[in-house]
């Protein structure tokens, strides 16, 4: 039995021989593998240290890695730090994931002191630039100073600008560029010329929203700049401008001043004024007037017309070229009406006076003719209408008036322009003195 017993106990320990040598190298490649690991945590930890403490507000900050793992514990006085860490430890090679446990710090003491080194270190910069800014500034006053030298010549802009105003623009343009030069060279000596870019985009924001707010300014402005170029008038001129006549005054940065043939002054937005149909009378020497008339029925059409056309054309002031003419226009109820017109020279004459004047001369000549020019006339039925007796179509000839055209009323009076005259003497008064704030000048191009 005890033999039994000790075959049995040699079976067994030749047995599990083999399996104790297994499980024993097993063990032995799980610890190589652990320490492999361990030594890549470490040197995933360092690499991570090693980057950390070479940048600011990280030193409160502790790195434990584990498989792969990042942990980050501690604190930090500024939220945008902590994103950054995230985005740090993400490069390192090795790195399977992050736990960011880092917080803000509510240190008061923590958070005033990077503030008092800041600003310490801030004043010790500014301190130490205040040397390059006073050159800054003297190459700034300097570029400015010349702008402001070329822009106040007279010559070259009064030369090259159709008018006064147009060269003031430019002299303003010539400041403006000296001084965003100025602001220029002075950065660029500071080494801030990046600042450059920020500084204009705020000032094209700034200046599109004061834009929108006075846009009808600045309308009224762009409009006065292209008629003072255009010149569609000049001083004196004779004007409509929706509905508004009179004389031009002046044109300004802001409206066109008219005198009215009332001697009222109406003034008309610039902006209104380019956009509206201009009529202007002064602009031809050569104006036509026109006289509508009537005559009764029954009178030699043909000899009326050529005794209009020939009282007419016999006056001084009228010009043989173009020539006067009447002719036939309407048939009313009590006459047929008629129209006559005739040529003058503004510059001689004034048309309200030579209007007048052709009418009371056409009047005597056709009083004289015997024509007659009723007025209109009413019948009114008080019994039935076959009993109302019918006028005769030919009207008797009227015998001329004895003494209703005499020597004196026959002799044919020149037709100056009095009230034009006077009307121009009140423009030059206005205009006296005030040169300077008109963009019309006599000497520019007209369009």
């Amino acid at each position: 039995m005890t033999a039994i017993r000790f075959l049995f106990l040699c079976f067994a320990l030749v047995v599990s021989v083999p399996v104790l040598a297994q499980d024993g190298t097993i063990t032995t490649e799980e610890g190589a593998s652990a320490a492999r690991q361990a030594e890549s945590d470490a040197a995933i930890a360092n690499r991570i240290r090693d980057i950390i403490h070479q940048l600011d507000g990280y030193e409160d900050v502790t790195v434990t890695v584990k498989a792969g793992v990042v942990l980050l514990r501690g604190t930090m006085l500024d939220a945008g730090r902590v994103e950054q860490l995230d985005r740090l430890v993400g490069r390192v090679d090795g790195v399977v994931a992050i736990d960011n446990e880092v917080r803000l710090s509510t240190s008061v003491t923590e958070r005033l002191t990077p503030v008092w080194e800041r600003l310490v270190a801030r004043v010790t910069q500014a301190v130490a630039f205040l040397p390059l800014v006073g050159v800054a500034l003297v190459a700034f006053a300097l570029v400015v100073w010349f702008g402001y030298f070329i822009a106040r010549l007279r010559r070259p802009w009064d030369n090259i600008a159709p008018n006064a105003f147009i060269a003031e623009i430019y002299r303003n343009l010539i400041k403006l560029v000296a001084v965003v030069a100025g602001i220029i060279v002075g950065l660029d000596i500071l080494g801030a010329s990046a600042l450059l870019s920020t500084i204009l985009g705020a000032a094209g924001i700034v200046g599109l929203a004061i834009g929108f707010a006075v846009r009808d300014t600045v309308e009224n402005f762009i409009a006065s700049v292209l008629l003072s170029i255009r010149q569609p008038f000049r001083p004196n001129d004779a004007i409509e401008i929706d509905g508004d006549e009179g004389k031009v005054i002046r044109l300004t940065s802001r409206a066109t001043i008219l005198l009215s043939w009332d001697g009222n002054h109406i003034r008309i937005p610039n902006a209104t004024v380019y956009k509206s149909r201009i009529v202007n009378y002064s602009r031809n020497a050569e104006r036509r007037f026109k006289i509508d008339f009537g005559v009764a029925y029954g009178t030699d059409l043909v000899a009326a017309k050529a005794l209009a056309e020939e009282t007419v054309a016999a006056l001084p002031f009228v010009l043989t070229t173009p020539t006067a003419m009447a002719w036939t226009t309407t048939l009313n109820g009590s006459d047929i009406g008629m129209s006559v017109v005739g040529w003058i020279d503004q510059r001689e004459t004034g048309l309200f006076s030579a209007r007048s004047e052709a009418i009371r001369q056409l009047l005597i000549a056709f009083d004289n003719a015997g024509i007659e020019m009723p007025e209109p006339t009413y019948r009114l039925l008080t019994q039935a209408s076959s009993e109302v007796p019918v006028p005769p179509l030919q009207a008797a000839p009227l015998t001329p008036r004895g003494g209703a055209a005499t020597a004196a009323d026959d002799t044919v009076q020149d037709a100056p322009a009095i009230a034009e005259h006077e009307l121009e003497r009140m423009v030059d008064e206005e205009r006296r003195g005030t040169e300077t704030n008109d963009l019309l000048t006599v000497s520019s191009r007209q369009e």
